[in-house]
């Protein structure tokens, strides 16, 4: 069962950190640099570790600049309060995402460009074959470690089937609907679900992000703590990013009195 259990959580935090680490605050936002070994390491591993649930990083991108630009109006791509419901929310997401990735949707100026784009490759990583692959590793994986007494760790298996959207959805709908403000002028409905948000590593601080989408820490309190931000500051001491805009993390804490200067304050 340890074996089992480990593994869920290694894809859960896993895939937690590449949704936000590359597609989210690389592609979508490039809050920070990457030369172009990491960048297509990271491209990689992004693909290997979403496995069957893997995201186009255009798409993902697109998409998510629609959110921003349009965030809990009917034209958000993924709004709860636009929505008449969760399942609406899922499928308006869904047939966006496959209509950008698909080139069947024309897309506003605004929108494209400085985002990662490996055309070939995403051929093959977004191939039916490829998700059925990874599908069938997992399951291969639980039929070989589940033990006889615990058959109940199976349904866990549709989870690592679709962990992208899985972790989406959390985000979407629980970032815009439940929790705290920080910034209650920001006009959409975003929020701050988990004061400590470890179970996806800083994306449920909605409304901080909101209030400052350029902002490379999702933290502004005392008490919040970005885990991938954390990875991050690690990585840019590592000179395998550069972190761009700090700056606009720190104009956010001026904002809350009290609150301790952001350590990267100065990276240009």
């Amino acid at each position: 069962m340890a074996i089992i259990l480990s593994f869920f959580a290694g894809h859960w935090f896993l895939a937690a950190f590449v949704q936000s680490f590359f597609l989210h605050r690389y592609s979508a936002h490039q809050m920070f640099k990457l030369n172009r070994f990491w960048e297509k390491f990271f491209y990689f591993f992004t693909f290997f570790v979403q496995g069957s649930s893997y995201l186009n990083p255009r798409a993902y991108a697109i998409l998510h600049r629609q959110h921003h630009a349009y965030s809990d109006t009917v034209k958000d791509p993924h709004s709860p309060v636009a929505s008449t419901g969760f399942l609406d929310m899922m499928w308006t997401t869904a047939v966006t995402y496959e209509n950008i990735l698909n080139h069947k949707t024309d897309v506003e100026k605004d929108f494209k460009g400085n985002y990662p784009e490996m055309p070939f490759f995403d051929r093959f990583a977004d191939s039916w074959f490829v998700r059925l692959f990874f599908g069938t590793s997992y399951t291969l994986f639980y039929m070989a470690f589940v033990p006889g007494d615990a058959l109940w760790l199976y349904a866990l298996l549709p989870i690592h089937y679709l962990m992208s959207p899985v972790h989406g959805a959390i985000v979407n709908w629980c970032g815009h609907m439940y929790g705290y403000r920080n910034h209650a002028k920001n006009p959409d409905n975003s929020k701050n679900t988990l004061p400590i948000d470890i179970l996806i590593l800083g994306e449920l601080y909605q409304n901080n992000h909101h209030a400052h989408p350029n902002s490379p820490n999702f933290a502004f309190r005392w008490f919040e703590i970005d885990f991938t931000y954390q990875v991050m500051k690690a990585l840019h001491f590592l000179r395998i990013i550069k972190i761009q805009r700090a700056v606009w993390t720190e104009k956010g804490r001026q904002e809350l009195p009290g609150t301790p200067r952001s350590p990267l304050a100065d990276v240009a």
